[in-house]
């Protein structure tokens, strides 16, 4: 358990998940293609990133159900009112949590596949 604590604490700081060593990004979407350190490769194949791409959104519509279901039952806000919370939240929130998403993803199958 120590292992998979330690490479997960290592995605949400956007690091390195072989080493902790080195910043995934340079920028809020340029990613670099490998490790300085280690050299663990970041991006192994062409579109190897679409397991990000559901990350993101899951997390999108389980924060957005989330917050929406309590504000139905428990307030007097209207459709509309709850869709201009809610609609620039799902627009934005992904944005955000891009680089999140992907380190996430990088950090589960480093778990499943280390050696790559």
């Amino acid at each position: 358990m120590g292992r998979a604590a330690r490479i997960f604490r290592r995605a949400l700081r956007l690091e390195c998940p072989r080493c902790g060593g080195t910043r995934l990004f340079s920028g809020w979407f340029a990613m670099a293609r490998e490790c300085a350190l280690c050299g663990l490769r970041f991006e192994r194949a062409q579109g190897y990133f679409v397991g990000a791409i559901y990350i993101n959104y899951a997390a999108t519509v389980v924060i957005m159900l989330a917050g929406s279901l309590p504000l139905w039952r428990y307030t007097e806000l209207s459709a509309v009112q709850q869709l201009m919370i809610w609609v620039p939240f799902g627009v934005l929130f992904p944005f955000w949590f891009f680089r999140y998403s992907r380190s996430l993803w990088l950090a589960l199958e480093y778990m499943v596949n280390p050696e790559q």
